[in-house]
């Protein structure tokens, strides 16, 4: 409210007698004696008032005085109510104002607090972001690993000599291992995209709310300037034209609620931040696990393939002791038909030089039926053997094959999986 003094304009009395214009009333009659006409020469008689003129006068003057007088002090009275009155006024807007003042600091700071609260955490979560997505990115790489030791090991097995090459346990959890890794980096690509892309929005939200708290700052620095503003300070100015930008600023409403909104976004962004953090836990967590578990069935499939190859050779190692058993039999036999050349030439020795005799004839007709069946028996053995001989080639060669097949699983193939990463890796440290 403008502190104007009202002033009191002068009263203006347009009456003859307040001007000074003696005029006389055609209705009063003079209760003093007129002067004898003849007292005085005619020619003087016009430039004189009589008494009764000069007693009105002297009491129109009185009277108007008096009037005067005592409108002046209605005046008086009425100025000074009039300015303890506006006085009181001023005083109240102004210390209204200065209150209003008050609450509006009090409001700039809670939404200049709540933003800086909503700017911290965007500032958390987009450093945690940044730290996920850098364990993602080393996660990625850390697949490659895996996926060059599975896809080798198929490559080595592939060498297997051809009786080994078989669709066998270990080649499925192979291919499975080598799926697996494949679905998992294309999982952790997209998980990796996702949080960029909420890095991003994050950072917008941010430099959002960090321009709204800039305005809130800088309007809390000028109302508490304001605030301070005193009748006796002395960098007090008039502005008469400040009232006109009222039309250009926005209104309580709308200035609150475009605060609310940016803190709504503000926190609609950290849920979704906080969703995102928790789903990039789960899948390194996941991914590792899987990776882990496809890596022990894969091992276990390996350990198993060499425990039937080991089992293999040794059961065609122990064919080879059948021609060696076979070789002495047969050394047995033609010792067995050797030696019954000395009991043959001493019966027929005896039958030459004694008559014959039935129980000679018999003796040498027992030998005879032992040597032939010693023979057919010899016969039968070195046949056996000639088959011995030729199984032990092949199972010689099988021997060679698994001996090779088991350098290749064993030696390559389980020795390059001890490279495979730890969880840690795996997961992203």
């Amino acid at each position: 409210m403008s502190s104007e003094v009202l002033v009191s304009r002068p009263h203006h009395d347009d009456r003859p007698v307040a001007q000074g214009i003696l005029v006389q009333d055609p209705t009063v009659e003079p209760d003093v004696p007129q002067p004898s006409s003849g007292s005085a020469p005619a020619g003087y008689r016009s430039a004189k008032y009589t008494p009764a003129e000069w007693f009105s006068n002297y009491h129109s003057i009185l009277q108007q005085a008096s009037t005067d007088h005592g409108e002046a002090e209605r005046v008086q009275r009425r100025s000074k109510g009039l300015s303890q009155d506006t006085e009181a006024y001023t005083q109240h807007t102004q210390a209204q104002g200065t209150r209003l003042l008050g609450d509006r600091l009090q409001d700039i700071h809670y939404w200049r607090s709540e933003l800086q609260r909503h700017i911290s955490q965007l500032q958390v979560d987009i450093e945690a972001l940044a730290g996920q997505k850098l364990r993602l990115e080393r996660a990625l790489d850390a697949t490659e690993i895996p996926y060059a030791i599975a896809t080798d090991n198929l490559t080595c097995r592939t060498r297997r000599p051809s009786p080994d090459i078989v669709k066998d346990t270990v080649e499925e959890e192979l291919l499975k291992e080598v799926d697996l890794i494949k679905n998992i980096q294309a999982l952790l690509r997209r998980t990796t995209t996702q949080v960029v892309s909420q890095i991003k929005i994050n950072k917008d939200t941010k430099q959002m709310l960090e321009m709204d708290w800039s305005d809130k700052y800088e309007a809390y620095n000028l109302d508490d300037a304001c605030g301070r503003y005193k009748n006796t300070s002395p960098d007090t100015k008039h502005h008469p034209s400040s009232a006109n930008l009222q039309d250009q600023v926005s209104n309580p409403a709308s200035w609150t609620k475009f605060t609310q909104d940016n803190l709504t976004k503000a926190t609609q962004e950290e849920h979704a931040t906080y969703s995102l953090r928790m789903l990039v836990e789960r899948v390194l967590e996941d991914t590792t696990r899987d990776l882990r578990v496809q890596c022990a069935s894969v091992d276990q499939a390996f350990s198993q393939r060499c425990e039937e190859l080991i089992e293999a050779k040794t059961q065609l190692k122990t064919k080879h002791g059948q021609i060696g058993a076979q070789e002495r039999n047969i050394v047995a036999l033609q010792q067995a038909i050797h030696d019954k050349e000395a009991p043959l030439r001493v019966v027929q020795s005896r039958l030459y030089v004694h008559p014959p005799q039935l129980s000679l004839e018999a003796e040498e007709k027992q030998i005879y039926a032992s040597v032939d069946s010693l023979e057919q028996q010899l016969s039968q053995a070195r046949g056996s053997l000639a088959f011995l001989e030729e199984s032990r080639m092949a199972t010689e060669k099988d021997i060679a094959c698994k001996a090779n097949s088991l350098f290749i699983e064993r030696d390559k193939c389980m020795t390059k999986r001890k490279r495979y990463p730890t969880m840690s890796t795996l997961s992203g440290y």
